[in-house]
């Protein structure tokens, strides 16, 4: 049986916690900042977890 491999897309843009949650950064923090609120802004930093119905079909994805 041939080994599973992870999918270098997802895994370039999640993470997987120590606890087993999958984490992903925000989009729309990368360009035309100017135009968007302080606040806006401030919202976006950091990882965000991923919806519940979306976790299953990512846990393959990363999955080694």
């Amino acid at each position: 049986m041939p080994k599973k491999k992870t999918k270098k897309a997802a895994a370039k843009r999640m993470k997987m916690s120590a606890t087993g949650k999958i984490l992903y950064a925000r989009a729309g923090k990368s360009h035309l900042n100017a135009c968007k609120s302080r606040k806006r802004k401030r919202n976006l930093r950091g990882m965000a977890r991923l919806h519940s119905g979306d976790v299953p079909r990512y846990k393959v994805m990363l999955s080694s």
